[in-house]
């Protein structure tokens, strides 16, 4: 078995969450937000995160209309995306992100977490359902 880690970006132009897969890439965890500065000071941090933790693989949220059609925010998580994987030759994929910060919002609520205390967290829960989504579904291969 080969072991690799993976992060999972929730990209907003005000903040970022980050979750990281195990070893085995298995299993999703949300780690923290990143509160977004400039675009290269942006690629700067996270280029040194995914040295630090050694991720093979950069998982980003892709915001689609609910038709499944690209959002003009879709062309800015690409963007992002192209310039990371320039930075750091580490791969970038996207994930279907719709309905992402709904399940997350509602795994908060059912975890009886205020509101104050789900804003905090909603964009690294929501990271680590897109990263567990794409671990699920990615498997096998």
């Amino acid at each position: 078995m080969q072991y690799s880690r993976k992060m999972g970006l929730d990209y907003g132009k005000a903040r970022i969450g980050v979750a990281f897969s195990d070893l085995s890439s298995t299993i999703a965890t949300a780690d923290h937000i990143y509160k977004t500065q400039s675009e290269e000071q942006d690629l700067q941090y996270f280029a040194k995160l995914i040295a630090e933790k050694s991720v093979d693989k950069v998982v980003l949220g892709l915001p689609l209309n609910a038709d499944g059609t690209e959002s003009d925010m879709s062309q800015v998580v690409r963007n992002f995306a192209e310039k990371l994987k320039t930075l750091t030759n580490v791969e970038t994929v996207f994930q279907d992100e719709r309905y992402t910060s709904f399940e997350a919002e509602e795994y908060l609520k059912e975890a009886r977490i205020k509101w104050e205390k789900r804003k905090e967290l909603l964009d690294k829960i929501s990271a680590q359902i897109i990263l567990q989504n794409y671990l699920d579904e990615n498997s096998r291969r």
